[in-house]
């Protein structure tokens, strides 16, 4: 509320917390005074999914994406490298209106040359190349990709990566043209799989007639997490990690 009151005066306002703090227990003043205000307002957390595992569910941030993209007047973004959080940063500060920026904790490991491509925001980010399976993922998750594609390229199965650095507004285009040139898409998120990036994706390629041959998304089912652990180990639960999601795409694949 005071945020929102800041920036109709004119300021350029910045509201920081770790977790899902700076958006479920605000929710009711992000959806009332920022958003229904078009304030500029820019909401960040430091922390999404499991990185603060082991602190258990209070402070997991696990359903943030489904619950900002549904807001009117709210843009989301989750970068997966150091580039793109630089870029997303700089775009969100540089524009206009209420922004949701979701970053992890630290920085995580991606491939040498992963972060050369340049960034922009509202589209999606090819990281790898591929002609048999998209992988498509919002924020570090994306790593895990990485892992499972070079597991499948042993295999002779070539994977596409992409990051969907801004799940809204989400790359309609790019989406598309994965759908058609891939058998497979998998969306990643660290994420309930009800509302966020993998529903958004399914959502865009039904209403514009591009269902892939297989579609699956990848994330946290509908159950809260009571079990405490460090990140890798609350990921591996729900299977975003290397082994598993290798597996899920050659299943997907018809075991090829």
């Amino acid at each position: 509320g005071i945020a929102t009151g800041l920036a109709q005066e004119g300021h350029k306002v910045v509201a920081y917390s770790i977790g899902n703090f700076p958006t479920l227990r605000p929710l009711e003043q992000i959806r009332n005074d920022a958003a229904y205000h078009n304030a500029n307002v820019k909401i960040v957390c430091v922390g999404g999914g499991f990185s603060y595992g082991a602190l258990g569910m209070s402070h997991h941030a696990t359903e943030d994406l489904s619950i900002l993209r549904a807001l009117p007047n709210v843009s989301v973004l989750a970068p997966a490298t150091d580039r793109e959080t630089a870029e997303a940063t700089r775009h969100m500060m540089a524009t206009d209106g209420v922004f949701y920026l979701r970053l992890e904790r630290a920085s995580t490991p991606m491939p040498e040359g992963t972060d050369d491509k340049p960034v922009t925001i509202g589209k999606i980010r090819t990281l790898r190349e591929g002609s048999d399976v998209t992988f498509v993922g919002a924020g570090a998750v994306l790593a895990a990709a990485f892992g499972a594609a070079e597991v499948l390229a042993a295999e002779g199965i070539s994977c596409r990566i992409m990051s969907a650095h801004t799940v809204k507004p989400l790359d309609a285009d790019a989406l598309i043209a994965a759908a058609k040139n891939t058998r497979v898409l998998i969306t990643l998120e660290e994420n309930t799989i009800l509302g966020g990036l993998g529903g958004a994706v399914a959502e865009i390629l039904l209403e514009n007639g591009a269902a892939p041959q297989k579609f699956l998304r990848m994330g946290i089912p509908d159950t809260y997490t009571s079990i405490v652990g460090d990140q890798k180990y609350l990921m591996g639960l729900y299977g975003l990690e290397t082994k598993a999601l290798a597996a899920k795409a050659k299943s997907l694949l018809g075991g090829q």
